[in-house]
């Protein structure tokens, strides 16, 4: 046994030697070719990593946008909507004001023109107020 093990260490010399290594050459570029192979594969873990992190930040930013759509109106939102009602209120004010005074000479197609006014401002009211209670959260039934 001793024996095959001294003519297998033999062959071992002889081919490091043929090949013009000694048994530390050939530990080092073992070594050296090792560090190598991880350093590609780190290289490879370290992309994978950087796409997942990505992909993640991507999602977490369409989940704050879907968050922010489904929460409910603040009180300063309602106050911008009520503002922006009163200043469309006021226009349509405006504009029903000009035709009654240049129509006041025709008769008929003032009337026509005021009853259309009104039916628009009264359609203006009842899209805000149905923008304003879509965005209200849904009533809670009450806690028996």
């Amino acid at each position: 046994m001793a024996k095959k093990k001294k003519d297998k260490d033999k062959k071992e010399k002889a081919a490091h030697a043929a090949k013009g290594m000694s048994r530390a050459d050939a530990v080092r570029t073992a070594a050296a070719q090792a560090v190598q192979s991880a350093a590609g594969q780190a290289q490879l873990t370290r992309e994978r990593a950087q796409d997942l992190a990505d992909e993640l930040s991507g999602a977490a930013t369409r989940v704050r946008a879907t968050l922010d759509d489904l929460r409910p109106p603040t009180a300063e939102d309602v106050k911008e909507l009520r503002a922006d009602l009163a200043r469309l209120q006021e226009r349509v004010a405006a504009l029903e004001a000009r035709p009654a005074r240049a129509g006041a000479r025709g008769g008929s197609a003032s009337r026509r023109s005021d009853a259309a006014a009104k039916q628009t401002a009264a359609a203006a009211q009842r899209a805000a107020a149905k923008a304003a209670a879509a965005r209200r959260p849904p009533r809670r039934p009450p806690d028996d």
